[in-house]
């Protein structure tokens, strides 16, 4: 192992870049690494091989200088000697979530996070999911604290350096022949602790608060859509940006409409002499009033006329869909006798006499 060429050991040519070197690198780990050849000492020994041929070509300097003079090149340092954070940020990419480790080689003090997400749920009415609205909504969440401005201290003096870890929020230990950075327990990752707590929200750096935002729907808003308020969830516990606050939509159905996306769809009846000899009906508009349709002689019940643009705003594009309208032709569940005595002259007319059995009836004749 102490005379092995590091690109040999990698398996890659002189010139190759650093993404080539570091799928060899993910190739032999994955074949080697310890957790998959338990209790296997030639194993282990090629795994630390790969690491320390990858931790010498994957730093520039420490490449440079041995392509120049070879291992004496590095000053008789070993080029893997646990995992320094400065130059193994990587391999936590690389082997993190192979094997479990998440994020134990780089790291250093925890960032600010960004706070929560909220959810309001918005009832809506179907004329009002159609024509759009701004509305007003309470939002219960917790604010950053305007005294302490969110780091939760009395003061400068407040805030004191981690003494366990000493501000790096992290701390190493070895297992092995790793060495595996852990999070602070003392600060939590923080890097510092509030010594002298703010007294508005006891140190905490937050208050809890209702806020009232508005909040713009758009026309033609459907069932279960949620809008994305940037910036309006909860503040951040340790310094970073908002979350965001998610409105979740319900608009309650409608007595007369459906819809299916623009597309608005009704229902209306007519007679069978409308039917037969043609009419002119009054269709109500989702926006309010009315618009006359014609119905043509000897229209069909179940037949669809259109009216054009007058459905829904379409939110993926401009202009309205069209409404849709089924023409239902009402047979009379009574009829009085002088309409009893035209039906029956009709049926004359037709051909037909009252009572005459249909097609149906026949053919259970023709079966029995």
């Amino acid at each position: 192992m102490a005379d092995r060429d590091y690109y040999e050991i990698l398996g890659v040519e002189r010139n190759a870049s650093s993404d080539e070197l570091k799928k060899a690198y993910r190739r032999l780990a994955l074949k080697f690494h310890p957790d998959r050849n338990p209790n296997d000492k030639s194993a282990e020994a090629q795994f630390k091989e790969a690491a320390e041929a990858y931790a010498v070509l994957s730093d520039p300097g420490k490449r440079e200088r041995y392509d120049r003079f070879g291992r004496e090149g590095l000053g008789g340092q070993p080029g893997f000697s646990g995992f320094d954070q400065e130059v193994f940020g990587d391999f936590g990419d690389i082997l993190g979530n192979l094997f479990g480790f998440g994020n134990i080689f780089g790291g250093g003090r925890r960032g600010p996070r960004a706070g929560q997400d909220l959810r309001y749920d918005l009832e809506l009415t179907f004329e009002q999911a159609a024509a759009g609205l701004e509305a007003p909504i309470v939002i219960p969440r917790l604010d950053r604290c305007a005294t302490c401005h969110g780091t939760g201290a009395s003061g400068k003096d407040g805030i004191k350096t981690c003494a366990t870890c000493r501000g790096r929020g992290q701390v190493a230990f070895q297992q092995g022949f790793f060495t595996i950075a852990r999070t602070c327990s003392s600060c939590g990752g923080a890097g510092k602790r509030i010594v002298s707590p703010c007294p508005s929200c006891s140190g905490r750096g937050r208050v809890e608060a209702e806020t009232t935002i508005t909040v713009r729907v758009p026309p033609g808003i459907d069932d279960g859509m949620r809008l994305r308020v940037s910036g309006e969830g909860e503040a951040s516990a340790n310094g970073g940006p908002p979350g965001d606050l998610y409105v979740v939509l319900h608009v309650a159905a409608h007595p007369v409409f459906r819809r299916d996306g623009a597309q608005l769809h009704c229902e209306i009846p007519i007679t069978f002499a409308q039917a037969a000899l043609g009419t002119a009906v009054r269709v109500p508009l989702i926006g309010g009033g009315d618009e006359e349709l014609d119905v043509e002689p000897g229209t069909q019940s179940g037949a669809v006329l259109r009216l054009r643009g007058k459905g829904l705003p379409a939110l993926d594009r401009n202009g309205r869909g069209d409404l849709h309208v089924t023409i239902r032709v009402e047979t009379p569940r009574r009829v009085s006798a002088e309409q009893r005595e035209l039906l029956e002259k009709l049926a004359v007319l037709d051909g037909k006499e009252i009572g005459e059995r249909g097609i149906f009836d026949r053919v259970k004749d023709i079966f029995n």
